[in-house]
């Protein structure tokens, strides 16, 4: 599913119009974002959980060389479904 889609989807379950629809969708991303790089950690009752996790620095391969590189520590998020979006899926 693509952003329209989704923004589509949203119009025509909450019964407004696309435009007010991605101005939504746009304040939820943003409100995400901004959250987790304040806190960390976004918590959505039933939905799931976003947390902003440290990997650590790690030896790899390049593949065309074969030569071994260091692959710098990064932050990454992660998503945790909670039991009712599992329930849903199964």
């Amino acid at each position: 599913m693509t952003k329209a889609e989704l923004v589509a989807k949203i119009a025509d379950k909450a019964s407004t119009t696309k435009a007010n629809a991605e101005r939504a969708l746009n304040a939820f991303l943003e409100a995400v974002e901004a959250t987790l790089v304040k806190e960390g950690k976004l918590t959505l009752t039933g939905f799931g959980t976003f947390v902003v996790e440290e990997r650590k620095a790690r030896t790899g391969r390049n593949p065309r060389t074969g030569k071994a590189i260091t692959i710098p520590s990064t932050k990454v998020v992660k998503f945790r479904p909670g039991k009712l979006l599992k329930d849903a899926v199964k």
